[in-house]
């Protein structure tokens, strides 16, 4: 499996949005990013409303 192609900035982005190690995010599967993205973006909006 290939790195994702994503920028280095936003690499580091999303490594400190979910706490995981650059390295991690560089070489997780698309569909597993989406979806902790998705969780982390549900998560988010749940704190807005209250």
């Amino acid at each position: 499996m290939r790195p994702l192609q994503i920028s280095a900035d936003t690499a580091q982005k999303l490594a400190k949005s979910l706490n995981i190690p650059l390295e991690q995010v560089m070489h997780m599967p698309q569909h597993i990013l989406l979806a902790k993205l998705a969780e982390l973006n549900t998560k988010e909006e749940n704190d807005k409303k209250d």
